[in-house]
């Protein structure tokens, strides 16, 4: 199957798209973008979140209130949550139903469906600049290092799951069983494990191998 050009949104307001590359929003053409509101509400939701990881690389996740991020921004609180709905929302990054569509679209045709999650798995990585991995590091060390946002990690995990599971039924064109939703379940809580296995080891370890042997623990007999 050959790629298209998709290009997955992200939470931090910036794009990946399959040339690896990633922009921040503001930083667009207008015909990409679209008119001057949504630029707007880009760049406020970009500056929402580098304020935010500044205040946590500083003070810690905990102690940094979302009145003291909305300062640092130079938005109003009510703004704040017109864009993050709280503190979690900003570090855990939920994919949209658009993103998992795209994802899902551009795997190749007839894959058994444990290895559609691997596929989408390696799909996604390619997309990543060093920077943008970089950032994602930062990002899930900040997860990996604090005892509630690992735990609702787990929660995010599920939703991600949700997502991906009416993605691949759309695609299909049929519903689901029970065990495949299962399944897709599994393989996203293993994904997680693997990236935050990466985060524990400070990215020492390579990420796509974390991930390999979290898929491949559910496979054993």
């Amino acid at each position: 199957m050959t790629r298209q050009n998709v290009r997955f949104r992200i939470g931090d307001s910036r794009s990946v798209d399959w040339a690896g590359g990633v922009r921040a929003a503001q930083d667009r053409p207008v015909s990409e973008s679209g008119d001057w509101r949504s630029r707007r509400w880009q760049a406020t939701h970009q500056k929402i979140y580098d304020a935010a990881m500044r205040l946590f690389h500083d003070h810690g996740f905990e102690q940094a209130s979302v009145a003291q991020i909305a300062a640092a921004a130079g938005v109003s609180v009510p703004t704040f949550y017109a864009h993050y709905p709280s503190k979690e929302h900003l570090v855990m990054q939920l994919p949209t139903a658009e993103d998992m569509r795209a994802l899902v679209a551009a795997l190749p045709t007839g894959l058994p469906l444990r290895d559609c999650v691997r596929h989408a798995s390696t799909i996604w990585f390619s997309t990543w600049s060093p920077e943008f991995r970089a950032a994602q590091l930062v990002r899930w060390k900040l997860i990996a290092g604090n005892p509630s946002l690992r735990t609702r990690a787990a929660e995010f995990e599920r939703v991600t799951a949700g997502l991906l599971t009416d993605a691949l039924r759309a695609e299909r064109g049929r519903t689901l069983s029970p065990a495949d939703s299962v399944v897709i379940t599994a393989y996203m809580a293993a994904f997680t494990s693997g990236v935050l296995a990466w985060a524990d080891s400070s990215g020492e370890r390579k990420l796509e191998e974390l991930i390999d042997e979290a898929f491949n623990a559910l496979q054993q007999p």
